[in-house]
């Protein structure tokens, strides 16, 4: 249950980031500035994390009356060659594109127009599975796709006001945003799996920094911006989107499956919406809202015939 308990708490803490965006741009913040500050305070608290466990492990090893060096647990670091440290810095760098054209899409787009492009990753995941294994989706997998493309007709309010009242360029950023989110979700359960998830999310995070520092070098470290109030908005966005899901993930996505990963994953929608109602005020309908539980019901469905499936083969037959 906890692994299910923290993959959740994960997606939660990513529908927090889109009203944070939105109140940062308004303060006159940019593009640069809000992901540099949000990955640089991710990677401090990340590192900070993979210390305090080696330490802590340290300490359990010689209170067992181990020698640290003999400790298997306790050379976590030893254990993690180059390659697979490279592995996951690479595995880490699609928070970053996710992150920039994500936030680069409010700009353009609401935020509860742009959370929904973004869960679009739910049949794109599918679609990316489908064709690294070569498989046709099955029939349960095309209905869910089915539903999952009505309730986004609904919950974004195309059929509403029409795509000709929305902004072409912030859509795309949202598809791609999806994409990139996608590949995260994918690549976060299958990078050496095996190492302390400490460590797997410090050197997702670490990765994803030096990309960022790459794409936008963070001027606001030297000109004295950082003290501004982008350090609240920095430590926010670090907190609940480098940190917290990176971590969560990795301890909880090797041990449910992507899958369902994807399913637990669907409670972003409804608190990022449920924020920008609230807090930003944008204007959701009642119809919005049904295409939201649509998109909810066609996510969690293939896991929910899955379910039903195992039971019906368990259950004993009686002549």
């Amino acid at each position: 249950m906890k692994y299910y308990l923290s993959v959740l708490a994960g997606a939660m803490s990513y529908g927090i980031l889109s009203t944070i965006v939105v109140l940062a741009y308004g303060e006159g913040y940019q593009l640069g500035e809000v992901v540099g500050s949000q990955l640089i305070t991710g990677f401090i608290l990340s590192w900070m994390l993979a210390l305090y466990t080696k330490f802590k492990i340290k300490r359990r090893s010689q209170a067992d009356g181990k020698s640290p060096s003999s400790s298997a647990a306790a050379n976590v670091f030893t254990r993690l060659t180059w390659k697979q440290r490279l592995l996951l810095m690479a595995a880490g760098t699609p928070t970053v594109i996710t992150g920039l054209v994500y936030y680069q899409s409010l700009r353009y787009i609401p935020a509860s127009l742009a959370i929904i492009l973004l869960f679009q990753f739910t049949w794109i995941s599918v679609l990316i599975q489908a064709i690294s294994k070569r498989q046709r989706p099955d029939k349960v997998t095309f209905l869910t796709l089915i539903i999952l493309f009505g309730g986004t007709l609904l919950a974004a309010g195309f059929l509403e006001q029409g795509l000709s009242e929305f902004n072409g360029l912030g859509i795309a950023l949202g598809l791609m945003a999806a994409v990139s989110y996608s590949l995260f979700v994918l690549f976060s359960g299958k990078a050496v799996p095996s190492a302390h998830p400490a460590f797997r999310s410090a050197w997702m995070v670490t990765g994803g920094l030096i990309l960022l520092c790459i794409l936008f070098p963070p001027t606001f470290l030297f000109n004295g911006l950082i003290w501004s109030q982008l350090l609240v908005f920095g430590l926010l966005l670090g907190f609940f989107g480098a940190f917290i899901p990176p971590v969560l993930f990795a301890v909880g996505v090797p041990h449910i499956g992507g899958d369902m990963a994807g399913i637990l994953g669907a409670v972003e929608l409804p608190v990022a919406v449920l924020l920008s109602s609230f807090v930003l005020h944008e204007h959701v309908s009642g119809l919005q809202w049904f295409g939201v539980i649509i998109v909810l019901i066609g996510v969690a469905l293939p896991e929910l015939y899955k379910m039903r499936l195992k039971r019906s083969r368990s259950t004993p037959l009686y002549s």
